[in-house]
């Protein structure tokens, strides 16, 4: 074989490793972004069911309602 032939050869399998490692690091990110998307969705849930709640406090005591006016749960 020649030279270049065994260069050539060196330099695709080089290419070959490389494109594996992007194909797993494509991967990990795919999946890295979907849970970000699915935890994200879950806050959001949560975030609506809390100002529902907050609102029916609101109507349930009759007046306005203040965080400021909530006693610490270490008190």
């Amino acid at each position: 074989m020649s030279s270049e032939l065994v260069a050539l050869r060196s330099r695709v399998e080089e290419l070959e490793t490389q494109m594996a490692f992007q194909e797993e690091l494509q991967r990990r990110l795919d999946d890295t972004v979907a849970r970000q998307d699915r935890e994200l969705l879950e806050l959001k849930r949560q975030l609506k069911a809390l100002v529902l709640r907050l609102d029916e406090m609101r109507d349930a005591g009759g007046g306005s309602f203040s965080a400021a006016d909530e006693v610490p749960p270490h008190y």
